[in-house]
């Protein structure tokens, strides 16, 4: 299980605000058919990029909303590493976007749902704060854990009786 961060004052309010762009964004790949997780970089009080899943479309499995989040961001930048910011994601990241996260040098990420059988943030892998990495990402889960879930549960339950 990975470590919970003892939340600041101000800050429970904070991150479900940040979560709820977060949400919103995988409402857009839901509409779009992909699998419904979305994405929201903050630096300060700042979104600085925010994303959806998009590998159906673009046809790129490294398309998960998370690695698009940060290829917009470090576009802006101006640089690979993007020191400062909190990841905001509606799923717990997986090891690939966990990987990208940690080279990047995220320094918080805040999810809402647990992924159980992928999620690389503690459930499946600990990759985000695995002691032989240079870089550990201090993690927060179960933010607006319940609309995260809901939003995923609806979009396979309708994908689900399309193929019935």
């Amino acid at each position: 299980m990975p470590p919970r961060r003892k939340p600041e004052l101000g800050d429970s309010a904070r991150d479900r605000a940040f979560m709820r762009q977060a949400l919103a964004e995988a409402k857009h790949a839901s509409r779009e058919g992909e699998v419904p997780v979305g994405a929201v970089l903050v630096c300060g009080q700042k979104v600085v990029a925010r994303a959806h899943n998009r590998p159906i479309r673009s046809h790129d499995p490294s398309a998960h909303a998370e690695v698009i989040v940060l290829r917009r961001a470090a576009k802006r930048a101006g640089n690979y590493r993007i020191l400062g910011a909190t990841l905001y994601v509606t799923i717990e990241p997986c090891a690939m976007c966990a990987g990208a996260i940690t080279q990047a040098r995220i320094d918080r990420v805040v999810f809402g749902a647990r992924d159980p059988k992928a999620g690389a943030a503690g459930s499946a892998l600990a990759v985000l704060n695995h002691p032989k990495l240079n870089h550990r990402v201090e993690v927060e889960s179960g933010v607006l854990e319940d609309e995260a879930r809901a939003i995923l549960t609806a979009f396979f339950r309708a994908r689900r009786s399309k193929r019935g």
